[in-house]
């Protein structure tokens, strides 16, 4: 095929903060926080995950930067666990101050392990099961509530507990939606998630006559978003409803949090990044604003970003195995895909990559980048265009930091890969690779079976 000019570098825009270019222009490579990609590949095997230590504390700044000089009141940021938590990032996250929403006990036990406190551990979920709602009560600082039967069962929970016991936070469900996909959305009416208004009123009267320490709001609109405009009517929403409770029940929240999902950009035509100035300042305006409009004192304001600090800190490098052609399509086979980055077969998410080897090779066409496993959604990147690789050379895939790896599973047989942290020109591993006698480490034999 005839080769073409294709725009890597602003392919490399996506990519961590660290990322560069080393070596003459017949060699060069990309690298990232001053490590040799190739070499890391060599030693821990592919698919691996790579975490820029330096992106993901520049995003936390530009959050915490923007939070300041717009919120004139107490403030915070909360991370988001589904994001991708284990122990190192449970570490930086305590390190840099900030909260972590969990959503089930095992994401709290894996936070706790990681050095976090107590005040700064929020459970949230749907449905939680006794199991979930026990280590609230034992380990979290926040609770969030998400309907009245959950709080029925809370509360014989907590009587005749010795306290402390976790603050509780409302979820709501303001009956609006953000921009993204549907699987994605969970502010809208017919969202399984929160409570409506009637609901809401409710649960503050039991809270009230109960005893229990009722302390905050919450609402979450949905993820991967790139206009603020809905959250500014939700809040909206959520404000009006502030005022009725205080006329109501003499009753106003010390803390609002209006969710996270904040979106990054996954591919070139998704350039330039959503702001997190502008959809903070909207944020922290409108509540600021709202607040004076309706005489209500201003709360504690908490956002919970998760994709927006960690998603574009990490690449995922794969391995080229097979070349192919079929019907017109060419195949660029690699060794992951849909066991470790399950997005693209949920809902359509859209990723970009280049070889690490020579990134400013001319184009020899389009092609889809597909992983080995046995279906035939285990396709990465669609119709890309890319240089001639060869069977053993390296694909990056940036922005591969949040929702890959907390999703990822063991189909086929997959192990999951190694993840690395790096910072100043070193590699450390934060999770090892998984060998195969993981994969039936939690199985029991047929005892009663005799094997021939």
């Amino acid at each position: 095929m005839p080769e073409t000019l294709y725009d890597w570098e602003r392919r490399l825009a996506l990519f961590p903060d660290t990322a560069d270019l080393q070596g003459k222009a017949e060699d060069q490579r990309l690298e990232i926080a001053g490590c040799d990609l190739p070499e890391l590949a060599r030693q821990y095997g592919t698919p691996l995950y790579l975490y820029d230590a330096a992106t993901m504390d520049g995003a936390v700044d530009a959050y915490r930067r923007a939070l300041n000089e717009a919120y004139p009141a107490p403030l915070g940021i909360t991370y988001a666990a589904k994001a991708f938590l284990c122990l190192a990032i449970a570490q930086w996250a305590h390190q840099h101050g900030l909260w972590i929403d969990c959503s089930s006990a095992g994401e709290l036990a894996v936070a706790v392990a990681g050095g976090a406190e107590r005040q700064g551990l929020v459970l949230h979920g749907v449905n939680k099961g006794q199991a979930d709602l026990e280590a609230a009560l034992a380990q979290a600082g926040t609770l969030v509530v998400d309907n009245l039967s959950e709080l029925d069962r809370l509360q014989a929970l907590v009587e005749g507990r010795v306290p402390p016991l976790p603050e509780l936070w409302l979820r709501l469900r303001p009956g609006l939606s953000v921009d993204t996909h549907a699987y994605t959305q969970t502010g809208q009416h017919g969202s399984k998630f929160g409570m409506g208004p009637a609901e809401a009123r409710e649960a503050v009267r039991l809270c009230l006559e109960r005893g229990l320490p009722l302390t905050g709001l919450h609402f979450h609109l949905g993820s991967q978003f790139r206009d603020p405009a809905p959250v500014g009517s939700a809040l909206a929403v959520t404000l009006d409803l502030m005022a009725a409770l205080r006329q109501e029940y003499g009753w106003a929240p010390e803390i609002i949090c209006p969710g996270g999902g904040w979106g990054v950009a996954y591919c070139e035509e998704d350039l330039p990044q959503p702001s997190i100035e502008d959809y903070v300042t909207l944020v922290a305006h409108q509540v600021a604003q709202g607040c004076r409009q309706r005489g209500l004192a201003l709360p504690r304001l908490q956002l919970e970003p998760g994709r927006s600090l960690v998603a574009r800190a990490g690449v995922a490098l794969y391995r080229v195995g097979s070349l192919k052609q079929s019907a017109g399509q060419r195949w660029l086979l690699v060794d992951g895909g849909l066991a470790d980055n399950a997005r693209p077969a949920l809902y359509g998410s859209r990723y970009t990559a280049l070889p690490v080897s020579q990134p400013g090779r001319l184009a020899t066409g389009p092609v889809s980048i597909a992983g080995p496993y046995c279906e035939s959604s285990d396709v990465l990147v669609e119709g890309l265009e890319l240089p001639e690789l060869r069977p053993g050379e390296l694909v990056a895939v940036p922005v591969s930091g949040a929702y890959q790896l907390s999703m990822a599973s063991n189909y086929n047989g997959a192990r999951r890969p190694a993840v690395l942290w790096l910072q100043a020109s070193k590699a450390h591993p934060i999770q090892l690779r998984e060998q195969a006698e993981d994969l039936f480490r939690r199985d029991l034999p047929l005892s009663f079976l005799t094997l021939i």
